[in-house]
């Protein structure tokens, strides 16, 4: 047991010395605004890399990837040998909260794609 302790903090915290260590060294060279800048050639940009876009899009990109990580949980359910009822509950609650999550982002309007 002491061992798994002491194998958790070494695997926690080698990490993040590494990282601390690597962001100190390395900070003078993300200081310098121009090496960031896109290179063409030697040339200066022709245009902005960095094109707006809706936020409204990023929105429901957003909403559909949640949506769709939480159908997801649904798929194995008909593989359940055992349908007791606390399987049974645990299913209800994330079919209820996947519903409830949708009458609420459709009573905000975030659903609806024109305005």
């Amino acid at each position: 047991m002491k061992y798994m302790l002491v194998n958790s903090i070494i695997c926690i915290s080698l990490p993040m010395f590494i990282y601390f260590l690597s962001y100190y060294l390395f900070m003078r060279e993300l200081k310098n605004r121009h090496k960031l800048l896109a290179f063409e050639c030697g040339f200066d940009s022709f245009f902005n890399a960095r094109v707006p876009f809706s936020t409204r899009f990023f929105l429901l990109a957003v909403i559909f990837i949640v949506f769709d990580i939480e159908i997801v949980l649904l798929f194995p359910i008909p593989m359940l040998n055992i349908l007791n009822n606390v399987n049974l509950v645990i299913i209800l609650m994330i079919f209820f909260l996947l519903l409830f999550g949708l009458l609420h982002e459709w009573n905000e309007g975030a659903i609806d794609w024109m305005k």
